[in-house]
């Protein structure tokens, strides 16, 4: 499940009459409610598997608790065997690979770069942001997957 389609649930959430809404897939869970209360106990509900569990979120109208339970994208840097600098997230958003889902991806692992050349897109707040190379050399690593949620300062690629 992706940003996107938790916007998508709030939104019909927000439209019905429904006062309470819960999810439950595998790995994710997700909690809407239109009551006053502040969070209800599913905060204290036993996660699905034993992944962190992200902190509630506020929307305005919409719900007053989101959560979303979901496997470790890389909780701790794993030792790497790739050499090179690591290029981190300039911001928080969703990173994306690829110009369009039907594209071939900015860069791949062996390719030559240049300098200001783009190696991946971050959308935040529905804006597309071009992450440059900070250098010339040789992509060695690719930290993130496509769609993965990036925070600031993560690692997203190695260039040596």
């Amino acid at each position: 499940m992706n940003i996107s389609d938790i916007k998508d649930l709030m939104g019909q959430f927000d439209g019905s009459s429904l006062r309470e809404f819960s999810y439950r897939t595998g790995d994710v869970e997700l909690a809407f409610s239109k009551n006053e209360a502040t969070s209800a106990p599913v905060a204290q509900a036993t996660p699905v598997t034993a992944a962190p569990v992200v902190s509630p979120v506020d929307t305005p109208k919409v719900a007053p608790a989101v959560e979303e339970a979901s496997a470790p994208v890389e909780s701790t840097p794993a030792p790497s065997s790739a050499e090179g600098d690591v290029v981190e997230s300039p911001l928080v958003g969703v990173a994306y690979l690829s110009p369009a889902p039907d594209k071939p991806a900015f860069v791949s692992v062996g390719d030559s770069v240049k300098k200001g050349q783009t190696l991946l897109i971050i959308e935040a707040m529905k804006v597309m942001n071009e992450v440059p190379a900070p250098k010339d050399g040789v992509v060695t690593e690719i930290l993130v997957a496509n769609e993965d949620v990036v925070e600031f300062g993560k690692g997203l690629v190695r260039i040596k």
